[in-house]
């Protein structure tokens, strides 16, 4: 697969995956096929060229974002608490 032949819902997807400090590329590849290379295109293509900048030196040499650079106690891809927050966003 690659970025340009991904459905609306799934760009959305791997985007929020892709911003996620815990979820690593390898995560993506597996759900959804896409490289990181594929995933930085598919990026640069979906963001604003700040946010694509932002989000860039956000995740350069990032460890948490690489399965091979990753402390091997992080078991899971996102935050315990991540849904918890998001549910009581509107409150």
């Amino acid at each position: 697969m690659t970025p340009d032949n991904i459905l609306t819902p799934d760009k959305s997807r791997i985007i929020e995956m892709a911003w996620e400090d815990r979820t690593p590329f390898e995560a993506i590849q597996t759900l959804y096929g896409l490289s990181e290379p594929e995933v930085i295109l598919l990026m640069r293509s979906n963001l604003k060229s700040k946010a694509f900048k932002n989000w860039r030196a956000r995740v350069s040499g990032r460890a948490s974002k690489h399965l091979a650079l990753r402390n091997p106690d992080i078991s899971r891809g996102y935050c315990k608490t991540q849904y918890k927050i998001r549910a009581n966003k509107g409150h």
